[in-house]
Order: structure tokens, then sequence, then C-alpha cells
């Protein structure tokens, strides 16, 4: 089976397997239920997995034989199919994890989760294999709709059902924001397909309608990548999502925002009548710096791990934004193994949570100080996933940092330090819970009179029998994760594959003759290199250390500075910017509109 008749496939699989769900669900036991929710997943992992080693450099496939001028055109090149393969790959550990994380009740209800599971995947597989810019709206949305059910899932409990309207709503706000893109760029080109928009934009100057419609396209792409500041839903979302939908919300969602941007930039603004490359190397480098800064502060004042580990991902996103703004192949390589990386290791360690969920009823750091001295395999695990985090070689992540690093340090000398720091505070926060809950190290940290913290404490049991045996398959499913994590740093065919992904991605001229002819094109851009180095190594162990470091300190010590101490004033001034009240996060998000199109506008 070719590449055209698999990237069709790589769409329909979940949609069916959830469309049956919904339709049997209420027949079938929940044994039922799993076994045909893990067959659509493994399909789609079979898919994919074609598809990302026999596509070439660009795939396409011409939906109902209608060709790109008129019709719908899906393309796959080594990124987006490698992306959509990670999707993949979650869905199915999220769906073998899940298979006795909830006590579902039997009957008609057996099958919504595994159903809404899939409806998710579909969204995210179709945005990054998509090469319409309307379609990839509808995906998002699709993604979109299926994530607020998801978050909102445990209906009984009233925090889940606000996290998820506060996600609904400022996603929405985003989302009209996109359309409204969308519309304003149509009026000018006549056009939705990237490429052809990218061609038509070619006969117009850069003006203010072109950087007003991209900045809102960027909008719900940067809302979904929660960067800064469009992140706030994030960590509060995750604080209350079931542990299952986290793994996929940190470990695919954001990433597929960061994808976003790259992708819409380089086939539709990267040419004569786009956004200048400096404009935009410039002004999302600042974001993403801004966003790798406030993400790790605010990781490290956490105590609820969820909430801990939302806001490393928040910072991990900022590294993500400066490596696609980089704008070269090598950062583009860094950046698409980083995101591999980092998703199988964050998925990994929300699952780990879950494991204390499981035991504890409880996600709090303070409260769980040493409790969990008997799941010391499960400590382990997450002291490797921390130190995965902190690009430890040989992990993947350490690698993709690497590379990144050393694209980045081209371009500005200082930015390999951003990278080190960002990662050395958040693999340091969650080695600090790690060492307090598992090992009971250091005294038991004591709460601030009159700060307001989420503990964590007092958390809704998302199983309803607290006492059973531990499900195995909620300790191998991250250990697999870690363990694939490992391997795309050793396996150096993987990076190989992801170098020439990158050199098609930054290639918009090879793209857009591949999509408007419907025959697949080979990338004439130079194949950056893709290995291990001598800095990169010493790097790793550098923030690794650093990270390690960290974590012995505030496990000693404490991890908050004296309240008279300027950094410490600083930190309460951000931590009250994040408020819980949706007019606050709707205001930062048209403000950061605002600021986005100024700093675009002042160098186009």
């Amino acid at each position: 089976m070719g590449p055209a008749a698999l990237l069709p496939l790589a769409v329909a699989i979940p949609l069916l397997g959830s469309a049956l769900l919904a339709v049997t669900g209420r027949l079938l036991s929940r044994v039922g239920c799993d076994i045909v929710a893990t067959a659509a997943a493994t399909a789609e992992v079979v898919c994919l997995a074609l598809l990302w080693t026999r596509g070439g450099h660009l795939a396409t496939a011409e939906l109902g034989g209608w060709p790109a001028r008129v019709g719908i055109v899906l393309a796959a090149d080594p990124i987006g199919a490698g992306l959509a393969l990670l999707v993949a790959v979650l869905v199915l550990a999220v769906v073998v994890y899940s298979w006795r994380y909830f006590d579902e009740p039997r009957g008609q209800h057996a099958g919504v989760f595994p159903a809404l599971i899939l409806l998710f995947e579909a969204g995210m597989a179709g945005f990054a294999l998509t090469g319409d810019l309307f379609n990839a709206f509808v995906f998002f949305e699709l993604m979109g709709a299926a994530a607020y059910a998801l978050t909102g899932y445990r209906i009984e409990d009233p925090r889940p059902l606000q996290g998820a309207l506060a996600f609904g709503v400022v996603t929405s706000f985003a989302a009209y924001c996109s359309l409204l893109g969308i519309g304003l760029l149509y009026a000018r080109t006549g056009e939705l397909n990237l490429a052809r928009l990218g061609r038509g934009l070619a006969g117009h100057p850069t003006d203010l309608l072109t950087v007003v419609g991209f900045v809102l396209i960027a909008t719900a792409l940067l809302v979904k990548a929660a960067a800064v500041p469009f992140h706030f839903w994030l960590p509060d979302a995750h604080a209350v999502a079931p542990t299952p939908v986290c793994m996929l919300m940190s470990g695919a969602m954001v990433e597929l925002g960061a994808y976003g941007i790259g992708r819409v930039y380089w086939t539709v603004f990267s040419g004569p009548g786009g956004i200048p490359h400096g404009a935009f190397r410039t002004t999302f480098v600042t974001l993403g710096v801004l966003t790798a800064l406030v993400g790790a502060v605010m990781c490290w004042q956490q105590r609820h791990l969820k909430r801990l580990l939302a806001f490393s991902t928040v910072s991990h996103v900022g590294l993500f934004l400066i490596g696609v703004a980089l704008l070269t192949p090598d950062g583009a390589t860094g950046t698409a193994l980083y995101v591999a990386a980092h998703g199988c290791v964050k998925a990994a360690l929300f699952a780990l949570s879950g494991v204390l969920l499981d035991r504890y009823g409880s996600v709090d750091e303070h409260g769980l100080h040493g409790r969990a001295r008997a799941l010391r395999p499960v400590g382990l695990l997450f002291a490797a996933g921390a130190l995965a985090l902190t690009g430890l070689p040989p992990f993947g992540t350490g690698l993709g940092k690497a590379l990144s690093e050393d694209a980045a340090g081209h371009w500005q000398p200082w930015l390999p330090a951003m990278f080190v720091a960002a990662s050395a505070v958040t693999g340091a926060a969650v080695l600090r819970a790690g060492l307090r809950i598992f090992w009971g190290l250091g005294p038991v940290p004591r709460g601030r009179p009159g700060e307001e913290e989420t503990s964590g404490e007092g958390e809704e049991p998302e199983i309803r029998s607290p006492r059973r045996t531990l499900p195995p398959t909620m300790v191998l499913v991250p250990a697999v994760l870690l363990a694939l994590a490992l391997a795309l740093g050793c396996l150096p065919a993987v990076a190989g594959a992801l170098a020439r992904g990158a050199a098609a991605f930054t290639d918009p001229a090879s793209y857009r003759a591949a999509v408007i002819t419907g025959r697949s094109a080979s990338s004439g851009a130079h194949e950056p290199a893709a290995g291990w180095t001598t800095a990169g190594v010493l790097l790793g162990l550098l923030s690794a250390g650093l990270a390690t470091a960290l974590a012995a300190t505030a496990v000693r010590y404490g991890s908050q500075p004296p309240r008279w101490h300027p950094a410490a004033r600083a930190v309460r001034t951000l931590r009250r910017l994040h408020s819980g009240h949706l007019g606050d996060y709707l205001a930062w998000l048209a403000l950061g509109v605002a600021v986005l199109c100024a700093m675009l506008a002042a160098q186009t």
C-alpha cells in the first residue's frame, strides 16, 4: 500500500474506531470496549509507521480525486508524519494505561472515554497531515472539542467542569481569531490550500493585512502550544483533567501548536508578500525565551505535581519555539527530535503521577513526603524521567537539546545558556518532588502562612477501589515510554530521518511543487548533521548536574527564597498573575495578540 492510500487511512482509522465505540459501546463490556480501542490505536500506529518509513520526502493524497486548486490535499513530510506517529504511539500508550485505570460503570457509558480518546487522535493526526489551511482549522477544532470533553470527563466533581469551561472559552476565543485570519487571507488570495496560499501571497506586498492575518492565525496555535501569555489555561486544565488526558495534552497537543507555527510560516508566509525572516525570528525567539523563563520559574514554585509538570511543559514549549524560530534545518532537526523525546518523557511522568493518585488519592509533593517509599521502582522511573527532562545523554531529549543549542548558538551565543537553565530548573523541580515523595529526603516542607497554594491534596479519586493491586500496565507503560525516549537518542537512523525531514520542512519550494502538481518531490536543501557532539554531551551533563544540585539543595534547605528577598517578591507577583479568573486570561490573550502585531509590524 502506497503513501497516497495510507494518508486518508491515518485519519479514517481513529474516526471509525470512535464511531464504532459510540455505536456499540453500550452493548459491549468494559473489556470489549478496551479491545476495540486498542485494536484501532494499534492499527493507527502501524499505518503511520508505514507512512513515515515509506513516504519519502513528501507524499500527497488528493481527497476525492480533486486537485489542490479546488479540493483538499493531505501532505506528509517526515516531520508531519513523524509527529502524527508520536501522537499515535502516545494514544496507544494511554489506551493501554487506561485498561484498569478507570472503574467505569457497565452499560451505555463504557465506551465513552476510549471513543473520545480516538476522536482526539483523529483531530491531532489530521492536523499534522493536512495541506489545507481551513481543513487544519477544522481538525484543530475537532481536537479541541474532544479535549474539552476529556478535561471535564469527571462530571461528579465541579473542578474539572470549571477547568474544561475555561479551556473551552479561551481556545474558542483564539479559534475565532484564527478563523478571521483565514478569512483575511482568503479575501486576498482566493486560496485555502497552504501551498497555493504561499504562491498567491507572492503577488502582493507585505502590509498590515498580512501581519494581522498571520498573527490571528497564529493565535490559536500559540494558545494550544501554551506560549506565554497564551498559556494560562494549561496548568488549570492539567490540574483537574484525568491523568491519561494530561499524558496526551502535554505529550502531543501542545507540540502540535509549535509544529503549526512552523508549518504555516514556512508554507504560506516565508516567501515574497509574507513575513520577513528577520522579523519572524526576532519576534518568536523573544516569545520563546519569555515562555521558557516563565514556565521554569512557575514550575519551581509548584507542589501540585500535575501543575508542576504542566509548567514544565510551558517552559519546554518556549525552547521548541526558539528552535522553530531559528528558521534553519539544524534548528528544525533539533526541535523535531526534542519534541518526540519530550512527548514520551512527559507522558511517562504524568503516568507515574497517576500511580500516586491511584495509591494515595493525592499529588501533593508536601503531603506525600516519604509516603511512597514502598514504590521504589516507580520512584526510579520518576527520577529517570526527571533526568531525561534535563537533557541527560543519551536520552533523545539530550540529543534534541544539544542540536537545538548548537543551532541557536550560531545565531546568538547566549541562547544555549537559556536551554541549559530552563531544562535544569524544570528537571530539578521534578527530581526534588521525587526525592521527597519516594525517598522521604529532607525535612517535611511547610507552607508559608498567608500564601495560597494549590496543594494537590484531597483530589477526587480517578479509581473507585484505591486498595486494589496496582495494575501492571500503570508501571509498564511509563517504563516503555522512557525506553522509547532513550532509544531516540541512541538510534542514528531516527535522527538521520528527522534531519532529512527538516531539510524538506524548511524548503517551501519543494513543498509547493509536490502539493500543486500532486507528485512527490525531493528536497534539494542541505541535510544537517544529527549526531552527538562533545559540546552537546557536556552541556547535557551540565544541565543534569545543575538540576541534581538544585534538587538536593531544595530538599535540604527548602525551595523558596526568604520573603524579604527581591526574587520572592517578583515570584509572588508572577503567581498572582495566574489568578484562575477567566476574564484575566482573555485579557492576557488579547494583549498577546496586540503585542505580536506591534512587534511584527514594526519590523516589516
